[in-house]
């Protein structure tokens, strides 16, 4: 198990540099920002505790939302790094959330939703990670007016040009992370 674990985040680093990695564009959309996105393990514009980075535990925060319209058909949330090398990195693509979810329970995927593949080609998440210095991670959820119907390890620029062109609100926490 120790010999996985140590596996894993050893292929994440070398994605955490963007050498090996797809960087992924953020979704543009013109959307109303109109969700308001929090966190219980930090505040906007605060550092990220360790415990959810590639220094720590690797595991998804919790996040929580609100001022989804109810027009909604799907929610998607997509967490990514500015400040990368080479572009942005794109950690983690959640698809398909049921609109009626307002929140994500640490290390969590609700029933139904999906992940895409993120820039180091894992669907999955992944830790802030940065190779040096302090990184910027937003944590932007999209109302959606249809799902994407991606399965599970989309490729990461398919999903991010489903959020854009159904995206009809947005919202983002935003987190930094120093290594």
């Amino acid at each position: 198990m120790l010999h996985s674990v140590l596996l894993f985040l050893l292929m994440g680093l070398a994605g955490c540099d963007d050498t090996h990695s797809q960087a992924g564009q953020e979704p543009t959309v013109t959307a109303a920002n109109s969700i308001t996105v929090t966190s219980s393990a930090f505040q906007d514009g605060q550092p990220i505790p360790a415990r959810y980075s590639c220094d720590g535990d690797n595991v998804s925060l919790p996040l929580a939302w609100q001022g989804v319209p109810s027009e909604a058909k799907a929610v998607a949330l997509v967490v990514d790094d500015p400040d990368a090398p080479r572009g942005t990195f794109v950690h983690w693509v959640l698809l398909d959330l049921d609109p009626g979810i307002s929140s994500l329970a640490e290390n969590s995927v609700p029933a139904g939703a999906t992940q895409a593949n993120n820039s180091a080609g894992k669907a999955a998440y992944f830790g802030p990670c940065p190779p040096s210095g302090t990184h910027h991670y937003r944590f932007t959820v999209y109302a959606l007016s249809s799902a994407t119907g991606l399965e599970a390890g989309a490729d990461l620029n398919q999903a991010l040009k489903a959020i854009e062109s159904s995206a009809i609100a947005r919202g983002r926490l935003v987190g930094t992370y120093t290594r």
